[in-house]
């Protein structure tokens, strides 16, 4: 059931963000510094970015870009899958990989879930490259009104696992707190970072998945970060609260408080965990069954999993409807045995999780009762 993946895998950093949301800005800060010197930055949308001290050269169907760091920039025309494949021989010297980290920048009119997707399925890929992380710029000026007139920006901050704040120094400090306080709502899960005079530390927005680089334990407990959602429901209703005493203040508060959370309710990001080890083909029954009828609206899944017959932990990674490789961890990571999983949905209710899997675990002593029963049978969306 299970495939181990090496912490030696090549990651990936998604950088994503809406339009004007300072991408250009942070790229070009990045790329300039140390820590990104054997990194690999492929730019997903021919002449969107404008990078700064191009050093040289040009192809044909795309442009390569050696940073004064030693950093490697590709700007492509064509498909992105075809250029993961194609690099690792491309960037290539004396048979030496030239890059042991990738940054994706991605257009700021779409949602990342399909290269996500792409990550996740191509066997190829799969077995050469590990997801990092996602990193989502907000404009902390405007990102109170992209988020209510853009669903897309919405997708693109609830999948983070980064948020940064940009030209956080020129908004208005009521303003700031009410986008973050709505940005905990939305993702509880990912770090707010404020750059300081657009300079953050790379080291901050890189090392954001299960294994960190040069590391061979997982860290768990910083990836999944399900503390942050204990106080999920509190947060919402404080959002609301706020966003209700501040609306009559002004006219721009106002408009926030009649177009606030316009998307965002469809959104929900929680943590659902229990208790006892559960049998490896009824979780795959159940989560199949799960993400076969609601796929589309679950937009992120993280969790560690307790089977029964295995003495090691199980991480499962999915993004609507497909899911990366399952990797067996090595040990626990502490004395909590629960299965933990996160859930970032659109228009899905935690009850709703909470109702399928209690129905499969009744049905599981059904099966035993009735000489085994397909356990989808005792259950109906």
């Amino acid at each position: 059931m299970t495939s181990t993946a090496p912490a030696s895998l090549i990651p990936v950093s998604l950088l994503t963000g809406f339009l004007g949301s300072g991408k250009t800005t942070l790229l070009n800060y990045l790329v300039a510094q140390p820590e990104l010197k054997d990194t690999l930055v492929i730019i997903n949308e021919f002449g969107e970015i404008g990078l700064d001290h191009l050093l040289v050269a040009h192809s044909q169907d795309d442009v390569v870009v050696e940073m004064s760091s030693g950093c490697l920039c590709c700007t492509i025309r064509g498909d992105l899958k075809k250029t993961l494949k194609d690099i690792t021989w491309r960037f290539a010297e004396g048979g030496q990989r030239k890059f042991n980290r990738v940054v994706i920048e991605t257009t700021g009119l779409a949602s990342p879930v399909p290269i996500l997707h792409t990550l996740m399925t191509d066997e190829f890929i799969a077995s050469r490259y590990r997801l990092d992380g996602v990193i989502t710029t907000v404009d902390a000026v405007n990102g109170m009104s992209t988020l209510d007139q853009h669903l897309e920006a919405v997708q693109q901050a609830a999948v983070a696992d980064r948020l940064l704040l940009t030209k956080s120094d020129l908004a208005d400090p009521a303003q700031l707190q009410l986008l973050q306080q709505r940005l905990k709502t939305l993702n509880p899960g990912a770090p707010q970072l404020l750059p300081e005079q657009g300079k953050i530390a790379p080291l901050e927005l890189l090392n954001a998945g299960l294994f960190k680089s040069g590391e061979k334990t997982p860290d768990v407990e910083r990836w999944l970060n399900e503390q942050a959602f204990s106080d999920d429901h509190e947060a919402h209703d404080h959002a609301h609260h706020e966003h209700h005493e501040h609306g009559h203040q002004h006219a721009h508060e106002e408009h926030h408080h009649h177009d606030v959370n316009r998307h965002d309710d469809h959104i929900r990001a929680f943590c659902f965990s229990f208790e006892q080890p559960i049998d490896p083909q009824l979780f795959d029954e159940w989560l199949s069954l799960l993400v076969g009828f609601k796929g589309p609206n679950i937009l992120r899944i993280k969790g560690i999993v307790n089977l029964i017959g295995e003495d090691k932990p199980v991480v499962i990674h999915g993004v609507q409807h497909i899911f990366h490789p399952t990797v067996s961890l090595p040990a626990w990571p502490s004395e909590d045995r629960r299965t933990r999983i996160v859930f970032i949905t659109r228009d899905i209710e935690q009850a709703t999780i909470e109702r399928s899997f209690a129905a499969f675990m009744q049905a599981q002593a059904i099966e035993q009762e009735q000489n085994k029963k397909p356990v989808s049978d005792n259950y109906s969306w």
